[in-house]
C-alpha cells in the first residue's frame, strides 16, 4: 500500500504496539485484522504527510483510503484461504530475483533473523543484510506492485513459496545456531503450510513431494538428540520412537507425486528421505541407492551441499576412501569454505580410514565453525574419542 517496505514495517510494527495498549482496556475488536490494517494505514498517512513530496506522495497513497474502514478487509481472487500463505505468495514477487524474493519472504513472513538466512545460503551475515537493503530499494525504486496475486498467477511464484518453505523446515530441523539442534515451532509451521500448499495446488507435484520430504523428516524428528539434548546420529537412533504415521504419509505422497511423470528436487531428497525412513534397520540402508539418488540431485540443482551428501553416501556404499576423494575435490573448489560440515565429513572419513591424528585436525576444525551448541558437543566429544 506504502511502496516502502520500511514505512510498511514501522507503521504496522506501530499499529501492534498500539494494540497491546487499545485492546488490554477496550478488549479484541470483532475484526482484529482490520482494525490493525486501518491503525498501520492511517499512521502511514501522517508520516507521509510529514514528507518533503507531500502531494506526489498522497496521490501514491490514494490506495490506503478503503471506503469501508471499519470492516475493511481487502478480498482478492487468489483461492488462498491460508492468510500466512497468502502473505507469502505477495511476498514472493517475480520481479525480484528468486534468492532476493525468498530471503525478503523468510526476513519479513517467517519470522528468521538475517544471521539465520545467511547461513542457509552460505554467505556472510553482512552479505545478506545488504541484499534484503537492495530487494527492499528495488520495489521502491521501481514501483513494484505488492498485490495479492490472482490464481492464474500464483504458477510464476511456487519457486519460491517452495524454496521458503523448504528454508523455513530446515532452520526448524537443524537450527543454524542457538542452544537446540531443533525447533519443533518451525517444522510445525513449515509442515501446516505446506499442507494448505497442497491442499491449493493438487496437480503441482514438487508441492507434494515437498511436504513428502519434510513428513518423512519430521517422522524422526523426535530422536534426534537424547534427554540431554545431545545430538544422535542417525544410526545410533531409535527408529521404534519414529512416527510410522508421518512415514506412511510421506511415502504415499512422495508416490503420487512420482506417478505425475515431473521429478524434481524436492521429490528427489523426499526419495532419498524415504530410504532412510522405511529402513527397518541403519545397516539395511540403500545407501548405493542414496549416492545414485544425490547424483541426479545434482543434475537438476548444482550444489557444494548436494555434493558433500553424495560425497557421504559414496563412502557409505563403496567405502570411506572413495568419499574421502569426493571430499578432497569440495575443498579444493572452496565453495563451502567455512561449512562445518565441510570438515566434519572429512574427520569422521579419516576416523574410519584409522588416521586419528588428522581426524582430530578436521574436528578441531569443524568444532570452531559450528554454531549449535548439540553439534559443539558432539563434535568435542568426537575430538576426545579420536586424540586419545
Amino acid at each position: 500500500m506504502t511502496g516502502n517496505w520500511d514505512l510498511a514495517e514501522e507503521c504496522t510494527q506501530d499499529a501492534f504496539a498500539q494494540a497491546l495498549k487499545t485492546w488490554a482496556r477496550e478488549g479484541v475488536p470483532r475484526r482484529p485484522g482490520a482494525w490493525l490494517t486501518t491503525v498501520a494505514r492511517n499512521r502511514a498517512l501522517d508520516r507521509l504527510r510529514r514528507g518533503a513530496a507531500e502531494a506526489v506522495k498522497l496521490r501514491e497513497a490514494a490506495v490506503l483510503s478503503p471506503t469501508d474502514e471499519p470492516g475493511w478487509d481487502p478480498g482478492d481472487d487468489s483461492g488462498i484461504r491460508d492468510d500466512r500463505l497468502r502473505l507469502m505468495f505477495t511476498c514472493c514477487h517475480p520481479a525480484l530475483p528468486l534468492e532476493a524474493r525468498v530471503a525478503l519472504t523468510l526476513r519479513t513472513l517467517a519470522g528468521l533473523t538475517t544471521a539465520e538466512i545467511a547461513r542457509a545460503f552460505l554467505v556472510p551475515e553482512a552479505t545478506m543484510a545488504k541484499r534484503l537493503v537492495r530487494a527492499k530499494h528495488k520495489i521502491h525504486n521501481a514501483g513494484i506492485a505488492y498485490r495479492v496475486p490472482p490464481a492464474h498467477l500464483l504458477p510464476e511464484r511456487t519457486s519460491g513459496m517452495l524454496a521458503v518453505l523448504y528454508l523455513l523446515f530446515n532452520e526448524g530441523y537443524t537450527a543454524s545456531a542457538g542452544a537446540d539442534l531443533v525447533r519443533g515451532g518451525l517444522c510445525a509451521e513449515a509442515i501446516r503450510l505446506a499442507r494448505a500448499l497442497v491442499e491449493l495446488m493438487p496437480d503441482e507435484p514438487e508441492a507434494a513431494g515437498l511436504l513428502a520430504l519434510m513428513l518423512l523428516h519430521d517422522a524422526r524428528r523426535a530422536t534426534r538428540v537424547d534427554g540431554a539434548g545431545d545430538l544422535v546420529r542417525l544410526e545410533d537412533q531409535d527408529r521404534s520412537g519414529w512416527d510410522r504415521q508421518e512415514i506412511d504419509d510421506g511415502v504415499a505422497l512422495l508416490e503420487a507425486a512420482l506417478r505425475r511423470g515431473r521429478p524434481g528436487p524436492y521429490q528427489l531428497q523426499a526419495a532419498i528421505a524415504a530410504c532412510h525412513a522405511t529402513a527397518a534397520e541403519a545397516a539395511a540402508t540403500d545407501w548405493a541407492q542414496i549416492a545414485r539418488l544425490y547424483a541426479m540431485l545434482a543434475e537438476l540443482v548444482p550444489s557444494p551441499v548436494i555434493e558433500l551428501n553424495r560425497a557421504v553416501a559414496i563412502a557409505m556404499a563403496d567405502g570411506p576412501a572413495a568419499g574421502l576423494k569426493l571430499v578432497a575435490d569440495l575443498e579444493a573448489s572452496g565453495a563451502l569454505r567455512g561449512y562445518h560440515l565441510l570438515p566434519a565429513t572429512r574427520a569422521d572419513l579419516l576416523r574410519r580410514l584409522g588416521r586419528a591424528a588428522e581426524a582430530a585436525d578436521s574436528y578441531r576444525e569443524a568444532l570452531e565453525l559450528a554454531a549449535t551448541d548439540a553439534e559443539r558437543r558432539y563434535l568435542a566429544g568426537r575430538l576426545a574419542e579420536t586424540a586419545g
